[in-house]
């Protein structure tokens, strides 16, 4: 089984030509750079939650 999810995203030319610039800038792929952008805001809600991840009971 992948270890991975696929995940599907739309994005507006401005905000992927950004991105672009950034992951360049930063020398990742854009998806290197998406994945430690997302990566940066789950360690930052973490840590305002005490480390784990709350259920809303979905």
């Amino acid at each position: 089984m992948e270890k991975n999810k696929h995940i599907g995203l739309r994005i507006d030319e401005e905000t992927h030509a950004g991105l672009k610039e950034l992951a360049e800038y930063e020398g990742r792929s854009i998806n290197g750079e998406i994945l430690y952008l997302i990566r940066q805001a789950v360690r930052e809600y973490q840590g305002k939650i005490g480390g784990g991840y709350k259920r809303s009971g979905f």
